[in-house]
């Protein structure tokens, strides 16, 4: 029976539960698992090291856990995927993503901007792999015989620039292109469906949705999936049970807050455009920020994330930061209240300063994970932290 999105959300990775007699996902917090054949324990152990997503026995949880398996199988319906891997932690699972890459090289070709961590690991040369930095255009002209991976964001942290995923595929050829769809979720974009071989999620931001879990995944080819399944295993990155049950009891409301939470950052960006204190608004739903036409045709919606530059610089920015009462001062986005943070002091403050500032990420940035509250609230709130950021000098202050 072939269903709609929300409908999945809802029903995705529920396929046992008939035959275990439960109505709510069970959570199995164990260890380790009894045996009573040492040969079939062996086999499952051969197949389940090998990178099969299940075996006849699970035999222990860094292998398999069935409260994460019924989360991945969640995730695999959602982004019409073949397989999914959960991992820790969304940094866990592009290092999983770049070190099952090595197989087929040791050079990656990544589009700026991307989240500040996978930037500074990319940059760092921690994983013994090189990268070098392209655009859209370049990425042909990057690529040599050593290049294992293409790396993108879209929408691309902090800046919401969009990227056509499908072109970027059709520079790459044969080289696999792994897209961060966190902003998206699965509800506004599907990257496989545009070429890509990979869509990575930090599960903590949207999946979760209440800021109280920590998790990473990967919706992929099942052939990818084994191998990230190969790299899970030796490095122990994996999902601890308990943010497996969070994350596939997040699932089921992922549509209907994306969604509610879209239409909010859609009436503040407007008004922030408009606001005298507010530079410019960076959000793919204002008028000439979709240039290429990917919102419904590569994205469902803008989403509801936004970044904008206030008046007055850094001292502005800080001042918005320690005015607001309602939104909370904090990094991390997609819950179901709204967090503001400022980029280039925090989640891209290990970028390359050069790269950053070129990026537009400057020291007058802000960006507004916008949540479930009432818009009404929140532009209050968003108002009175602006103006005051003007009127209240801050002592003390330090660039940065």
């Amino acid at each position: 029976m072939t269903t709609r999105l929300s409908t999945r959300a809802v029903h995705g990775g529920r396929q046992d539960f008939l035959k275990l007699g439960v109505h709510a996902p069970p959570l199995d917090l164990s260890s380790t698992y009894p045996f009573a054949d040492l040969d079939l324990a062996t086999a499952s152990l051969e197949s389940l090291a090998g990178g099969a997503a299940s075996a006849a026995m699970p035999i222990y949880s860094r292998l398999h856990n069935p409260t994460v398996a019924r989360f991945e199988r969640a995730l695999t319906e959602l982004e019409g995927a073949e397989d999914a891997v959960a991992f820790g932690s969304g940094m866990a699972a592009i290092t999983a993503v770049l070190l099952a890459a090595r197989e087929r090289g040791r050079h990656v070709v990544a589009i700026r901007p991307i989240y500040g961590g996978t930037d500074h690991l990319l940059g760092s040369g921690l994983l013994g792999m090189r990268v070098t930095w392209a655009t859209p255009d370049t990425v042909t002209s990057a690529i040599t015989a050593d290049t294992a991976l293409v790396v993108m964001e879209t929408p691309a942290n902090p800046t919401m620039a969009m990227v056509d995923i499908a072109l970027v595929v059709e520079a790459a050829g044969a080289v696999p292109v792994m897209v961060d769809s966190t902003f998206a979720t699965p509800i506004l974009q599907q990257p496989l469906r545009h070429g890509a071989a990979f869509s990575l999620h930090s599960a903590t931001k949207f999946l979760g949705g209440h800021g109280d879990v920590l998790g990473g995944v990967v919706a992929t080819s099942e052939e990818h999936a084994a191998a990230l399944r190969r790299v899970r295993i030796v490095t122990g990155g994996v999902l601890h049970p308990l943010a497996g049950y969070l994350l596939h009891r997040g699932l089921p409301t992922l549509p209907v807050r994306v969604l509610a939470q879209q239409e909010h950052a859609r009436v503040l960006a407007g008004r922030l455009t408009d606001h005298a204190e507010v530079v410019e608004v960076a959000y793919p739903g204002l008028p000439g920020q979709d240039p290429d036409g990917l919102i419904g045709r590569q994205m469902a919606g803008p989403g509801s994330l936004l970044a904008f530059r206030v008046r007055g610089g850094y001292e502005a920015a800080c001042q918005v930061l320690r005015q607001v009462r309602l939104i909370t001062p904090a990094v991390s986005l997609g819950s179901v209240d709204s967090l503001i943070q400022h980029p280039a002091g925090l989640t891209h403050h290990i970028v390359d300063p050069e790269a950053r500032e070129s990026e537009g990420i400057g020291p007058d940035l802000l960006r507004l994970s916008v949540g479930l509250e009432d818009p009404e609230d929140l532009w209050e709130d968003l108002d009175r932290a602006l103006v005051a950021s003007v009127a209240t000098p801050m002592a003390g202050a330090a660039g940065g």
